[in-house]
């Protein structure tokens, strides 16, 4: 793995001295580490400023399912890591839907939330929702739409039905449109959660996500094509993390220290998936398929690691790749104009959570 993505165990010993005798675990550098040791990675006053913020609710994308920003704060939690920096951290699963997910963190009713990406940000700040990205994980659509291996073109699709689940991505529809295809000739349904529509005729083309359907339809032994945004020159990213304007500038060290734990267990489940899965199927419901969760985990962070830009961290997130996806989304009509981005996007802080290219843990 990258050393960029990799989580520091600085100055471990001084870890120890501060934990005394409490209990450790072995943490994402393989070493023992205390973990669950309230304070044990930052000093007495950080301590303090972070208890100051009080309960910090995050809202996951989507329930608790192992994907990039909701299995890392799961296992941050369960891996005792909020305790080490004195945060109380309530995770609250999310609906999947994204503008919900938005203004619960503008009205502070959550105060630090995944959303699918920054281009589910600038459309919800271009609608009057005030938050800020501080956060991202993946630099590529995680958007995809796979058909029958008989259509090898996607203006085939025109005259058929294509099944999404309740609007069109902006991914899919640019990509279409890049591709040749007139899309008002292609009817669009709504359908569920159930990809098997696709093998069973009832649509000949489905939305849906790399890390999800795919791995179902492939785990019944069926037979489909992928087609990707990013191969049509489409630009995207997954995995945003958006928070309350007025929290961030009232307890920042709170926000830093959240996402410095959310980092270091993103680390630590890239080598323990089946142990950070098991702790998300234990905040679910009867019927989380851990097989399943645990490849969709595995697919995300091939995507995030293989999307990272040369010279940049994980998370790390900036202006630049923001602003050619709001352009874009003016292109294509979702917007429009691209908001200021000074007031949107925090570059700042993923960066300064490392030092030349690794997680700073403790905090100094």
């Amino acid at each position: 793995m990258n050393t960029t993505r990799t989580a520091l165990a600085v100055g471990a010993a001084a870890v120890l001295l501060l934990a005394g005798c409490s209990g450790s675990a072995t943490g994402p550098d393989g070493g023992s580490t205390p973990t669950g040791t309230r304070g044990s990675a930052v000093s007495a006053e950080r301590c303090r400023q972070n208890e100051a913020a009080g309960k910090v609710t995050y809202v996951t994308g989507y329930q608790f399912q192992a994907s990039a920003s909701i299995l890392d704060p799961i296992a941050a939690k369960a891996l005792g890591y909020f305790d080490d920096v004195c945060l109380d951290v309530d995770l609250q699963p999310g609906t999947g839907e994204t503008a919900q997910n938005a203004q619960l963190v503008a009205a502070g009713t959550a105060k630090i939330s995944s959303i699918a990406g920054n281009g589910d940000v600038l459309v919800n700040v271009s609608n009057g929702v005030d938050v800020q990205a501080v956060a991202m994980f993946g630099h590529v659509p995680v958007a995809t739409l796979m058909t029958e291996p008989d259509i090898t073109d996607l203006k085939q699709l025109e005259g058929t039905t294509l099944g999404q689940k309740g609007a069109l991505p902006v991914t899919i529809e640019a990509m279409l449109r890049t591709a040749g295809v007139d899309v008002a000739k292609v009817k669009q349904v709504t359908v569920g959660f159930d990809p098997t529509v696709l093998v069973r005729g009832q649509v000949q083309s489905l939305t849906g996500y790399k890390s999800n359907e795919p791995l179902t339809l492939a785990a019944k032994g069926e037979k489909i094509t992928e087609w990707n945004p990013e191969d049509y020159g489409v630009p995207g990213s997954m995995a945003t993390t958006i928070v309350n304007p007025q929290f961030l500038a009232e307890h920042r060290t709170a926000v830093e220290d959240f996402l410095r734990a959310q980092l270091r267990a993103y680390s630590y489940c890239e080598q323990h998936a089946d142990e950070c899965v098991a702790d998300a199927a234990s905040l679910s419901q009867a019927g989380y398929d851990t097989a399943h969760n645990v490849q969709v985990w595995q697919t995300e962070t091939k995507l995030v690691d293989s999307s990272l830009p040369q010279g940049q961290v994980l998370g790390q997130i900036d202006e630049a790749s923001a602003r050619t996806e709001g352009e874009f989304l003016v292109q294509m009509g979702q917007i429009p104009a691209v908001p200021d981005l000074a007031e949107v996007v925090v570059p700042d802080l993923v960066p300064s959570l490392y030092s030349q290219g690794q997680l700073v843990w403790p905090v100094p």
